[in-house]
């Protein structure tokens, strides 16, 4: 397994991995419920963290999987609906943020996957 130089498309996911843990402050400064550690920072933080620091061919694959199980669990815990919540509009734009974020990172994965 052998380090490759950092891609244009794989510093994309890392930024909107970071983009979207900022997306997840946003909800919890908004009083949005989430556990003392968020598990969220760490699906999104720990792929950025391969993907920047380790540089193999693989691990891009991480942003992709990280991203579909984000966006699966929106929509399977029935927090999708937060989107569109009036009643806390600071945690519907951090849900947002985070979600357009992952898609980014998600499509910005497959892209860093494709270019190798």
């Amino acid at each position: 397994m052998t380090k490759t130089e950092l891609s244009g498309a794989a510093q994309v996911a890392v930024w909107a991995l970071v983009i979207a843990t900022a997306g997840v402050v946003v909800q919890i400064v908004a009083g949005v419920d989430f556990p003392t550690v968020p598990p969220v920072l760490f699906i999104q933080l720990v792929p950025a963290a391969f993907v920047y620091f380790g540089r193999w061919r693989w691990t891009s694959a991480l942003v992709v999987v990280a991203g579909l199980f984000l966006v699966v669990g929106l929509f399977a815990s029935g927090d999708a609906g937060r989107l569109t919540e009036s009643e806390s509009l600071g945690g519907s734009i951090g849900l947002w943020v985070q979600m357009v974020a992952v898609v980014v990172a998600m499509v910005a994965g497959v892209a860093a996957l494709v270019r190798r």
